[in-house]
């Protein structure tokens, strides 16, 4: 089963499945509420001429089943790049099959092969399954030490506006 999945990097012309995709995983997430992407701006931060991300597509039999978002950030006491994962989603009735770890493992060789000194994801406390896939099928680190700051919607406006 496994040898008739296929790993791809997306292209413009995949932007209608991209945000299938991410359509998705927000209902899934139950995130709908949050929900504001659309094709003009996933085809302008993905292949526009200021690249905000990449996104690999995972297909078996030559169908979609799966996408990875992800993109460059920085370690300062490294000085290097690390690789951030955004989103992960696998269809439903695609899921145990394997498909999700070798998404990861592309992702892993191309951090690699890139240089990055860390490959790194936020998972939802809520989504115990990835979280126990994570530990236990890939050994990955849960850093609880680090807590998730975020400025947005109103708040960020707020900050932006004020002077320097």
């Amino acid at each position: 089963m496994i040898n008739k999945f296929t790993i791809r990097f997306a292209t413009k012309s995949d932007v209608t499945l991209v945000l299938s995709f991410i359509k998705e995983l927000a209902t899934h997430l139950k995130l709908t509420q949050e929900e504001l992407v659309t094709e003009k701006m996933l085809r302008s931060s993905l292949f526009g001429k200021n690249k905000h991300a990449e996104v690999i597509l995972g297909y078996y039999k030559k169908k979609p089943v799966g996408f990875a978002l992800f993109f460059h950030n920085f370690s300062t006491p490294l000085g290097r790049p690390g690789l951030y994962l955004e989103d992960l989603y696998i269809k439903p009735t695609m899921r145990g099959k394997g498909f999700g770890k070798k998404l990861l493992i592309f992702l892993a060789k191309l951090a690699k092969e890139r240089k990055c000194a860390r490959f790194e994801w936020i998972a939802l406390k809520s989504d115990k399954q990835a979280i126990s896939f994570y530990k236990k099928n890939i050994g990955a680190k849960a850093k609880d030490e680090w807590v998730l700051f975020r400025l947005e919607n109103n708040v960020l406006d707020k900050l932006a506006a004020t002077p320097l």
